[in-house]
């Protein structure tokens, strides 16, 4: 079974972890046997989300499960940006997963623990100029809903995240299992 990981942080967009996360779990619970499990990964145990929201993540850093799939999500992550831990641990779970994915700014995370180096990506509209004045090695994508380069997949922001995590299911599972998905969960999915 697949090991999938999202990460936040404190200020993270709540969206941005959320809706990846009800993406991934409501398509495991419509499988008989559910292909994957989904776990909330931080450098501690308690994170406050933008808005003040308090979450609780499954893994603090020193508990990280080895992933197949290493989800970053995006928010006000100028902190997080300066985490050697957070971004060491970063580093090393992407370098073993099978798939390396971002919500809006959670490519600046990638972005500098090394593992969008060359790529195609995007983020949020609003932190396009941004991201390419600091990391002038990718290529930032404008105007797309998600960018999909080898094994990394970035996507812009927020709802875009979602997009891009039922075309992640349709990836490791099926276009199916995608659909259905987005059914239950009454979105109207933007491939």
């Amino acid at each position: 079974m697949r090991q999938i990981g999202i990460v936040i942080y404190d200020q993270a967009e709540v969206l941005d972890f959320s809706g990846p996360y009800e993406v991934l779990a409501t398509a495991a619970r419509l499988c008989e046997t559910p292909p994957w499990t989904v776990a909330l990964l931080s450098e501690h145990r308690m994170v406050t989300a933008r808005g003040g929201l308090v979450v609780q993540s499954h893994h603090a850093l020193e508990e990280w499960p080895a992933l197949d799939v290493l989800l970053v999500s995006g928010g006000v992550h100028t902190r997080a940006m300066e985490n050697r831990r957070l971004l060491a641990a970063i580093a090393d779970a992407g370098r073993q997963a099978q798939w390396v994915t971002s919500v809006c700014t959670g490519a600046f995370l990638l972005a500098r623990a090394g593992l969008l180096d060359g790529r195609r990506v995007t983020t949020h509209w609003e932190d396009v100029a941004e991201l390419r004045r600091g990391f002038p090695a990718l290529t930032v994508e404008e105007n797309r809903r998600w960018v999909e380069d080898g094994n990394r997949l970035t996507s812009a922001g927020i709802s875009a995240g979602i997009d891009m995590t039922l075309h992640l299911v349709e990836t490791l599972h099926s276009r199916e299992l995608a659909q259905r998905t987005a059914r239950q969960m009454d979105y109207h999915w933007q491939r």
